[in-house]
């Protein structure tokens, strides 16, 4: 199922003003609702090394597997088989930075961050590891999807500090999980419906350490229009307000209705029995 139709994708990249070069890695298909997005650490190039790898394999098993029929996606009760791809993908992702950063000295100790979004059957499953993140707008409303993995929000939801405070601290980039770092990592993933009109968010820590949730909201409800000056308009505020890490954006917007065919469900009681 083509979903090229059903949704607007626009992206958008920047090393912001402080670093030499981009440890970030996204890519983005409309057609497959497949959006992967890595954020890199790691000495030297490692970390462009460990997000590149992410995204790589995320985006060719996830595209392998899509590339059969969206519509094997499907929720069938007690069958959210978006989940099991993710979940899948990611731990292979895991198991080759790891490997990698065993092998060759100088990738030691690399790993990156990850959030995936896949789009199918009006509905969205997103799996995330690490601070990198989802927000949905619709209508009015904004909020973030994804929860960090991240010291700073054990602290917040421990009650040790505030939001305020938060904002404040020299805490940011401390990751309580990453891809890579360990043999095996646990992905966070869920499933929500989607609406025509929602747009969705995903993004580096460099842009929401660097622009407050407040200002990502105003700039998306006063271009959700342009979709494209949006992006641009996020990476600019970022910029402006230091640019101390790389930027980067995924923006999709839900043009309408991508529900499943009901005749293909037959088609799939016939493929798998």
């Amino acid at each position: 199922m083509n979903l090229s139709s059903a949704l607007e994708v626009v992206t958008a990249t920047d090393p912001g003003m402080v670093r030499s070069h981009n440890e970030d890695s996204i890519t983005a298909d409309g057609s497959m609702g497949l959006m992967v997005l890595a954020d890199g650490m790691g000495g030297y190039n490692a970390g462009e090394v460990a997000s590149g790898i992410a995204v790589a394999m995320l985006t060719n098993e996830l595209r392998q597997a899509l590339e059969s029929s969206q519509a094997r996606l499907a929720d069938e009760p007690g069958s959210p088989r978006a989940v099991a791809l993710i979940k899948d993908s990611a731990g292979k992702a895991n198991a080759a930075i790891y490997q990698a950063a065993k092998s060759q000295p100088q990738y030691a100790g690399m790993g990156t961050t990850l959030v995936v979004a896949l789009f199918y059957d009006n509905h969205l499953a997103v799996g995330h590891i690490g601070d990198s993140r989802l927000y949905r707008l619709r209508g009015d409303g904004f909020e973030q999807i994804t929860r960090d993995h991240s010291l700073l929000q054990e602290q917040i939801d421990s009650g040790m500090i505030s939001k305020e405070q938060a904002r404040y601290s020299q805490n940011k980039n401390l990751v309580t999980r990453a891809v890579g770092i360990d043999p095996e990592v646990e992905t966070e993933i869920h499933t929500y419906e989607v609406e025509s009109g929602d747009i969705y968010l995903l993004c580096s820590d460099g842009l929401s350490d660097m622009v407050e949730d407040d200002d990502i909201h105003n700039t998306l409800s006063m271009l959700r229009t342009n979709l494209s000056l949006a992006a641009q308009q996020l990476v600019q505020l970022a910029n402006d307000n230091g640019g101390r890490d790389n930027i980067s954006v995924i923006l999709v917007r839900v043009l309408g209705d991508y529900a499943v065919p009901s005749s293909w469900f037959a088609k799939l009681k016939s493929w798998f029995g």
